[in-house]
């Protein structure tokens, strides 16, 4: 079982991408769930109804489903589409960049509603006494409402993370060389699916651990000065 025929490193070079995937994917899912919890707070009908239809439809359907979608369906719709024009087109999505794009889209789903749930927390007091010593209302967000809001989705932030980083073991099929498709190549090779898919596991319990202790330093140093 300890027997790993020289494939550790293998292992080691998808625990690196894996947790390359997540931060990239995190990232864009801040970013979507930003922009999405501005479409829920938004004046406007159509950005409220963007939000809504995002929100509900990327949550209603399984990961898997939009990941094929995006990485085998949208080339193909574009080069049926550019072949009725009468041209000829080979489009090819990069593995990575269609993984944690596709990632960081269906996560930005759920934080939309984490930051959406921080947002309405903040205290209205808080906006109104930036104004009131002059400071603009897109100075006043950045500086006063956006770190508040931060501080308090900061835990549903990181249970977001926790969700995502596993989520990543998806994209092995689109042969991308993350962790869990290393670990069915070396499977193969040695015919030791156990050991290998049992080190997986505890490699991706590695991470779910470290990224524990992470994010309780994180929510200390966020409530620093606070009074509870």
């Amino acid at each position: 079982m300890l027997d790993l025929q020289g494939y550790g490193w293998l292992l080691l070079k998808g625990l690196q991408m894996t947790v390359l995937v997540g931060l990239c994917a995190m990232f864009m899912a801040i970013l979507f769930g930003l922009l999405g919890a501005w479409g829920k707070f938004s004046h406007s009908r159509l950005a409220n109804w963007a939000a809504d239809t995002y929100t509900t439809v990327v949550r209603g359907v399984p990961e898997l489903i939009l990941l094929l979608l995006v990485y085998y369906g949208v080339p193909k719709l574009i080069q049926d589409g550019v072949a009725a024009l009468g041209y000829e087109l080979r489009l090819d999505l990069n593995p990575f960049v269609a993984g944690f794009m596709t990632i960081g889209f269906i996560y930005g789903a759920f934080c939309t509603e984490v930051l959406r749930g921080a947002f309405l927390s903040v205290p209205r007091g808080q906006m109104e006494a930036a104004r009131a010593i002059g400071m603009s209302k897109a100075l006043a967000f950045r500086r006063v409402q956006l770190p508040l809001a931060l501080r308090m989705a900061l835990p549903g932030l990181g249970n977001v993370w926790m969700v995502l980083i596993k989520a990543t073991a998806l994209i092995s099929l689109i042969q991308l060389d993350e962790l869990m498709r290393n670990a069915k190549l070396a499977a193969t090779a040695t015919h030791q699916p156990f050991t290998f898919y049992f080190l997986a596991s505890l490699l991706f319990l590695a991470i779910t651990l470290v990224s524990m202790l992470v994010l309780k330093r994180a929510e200390t140093w966020a409530k620093r000065g606070v009074r509870v």
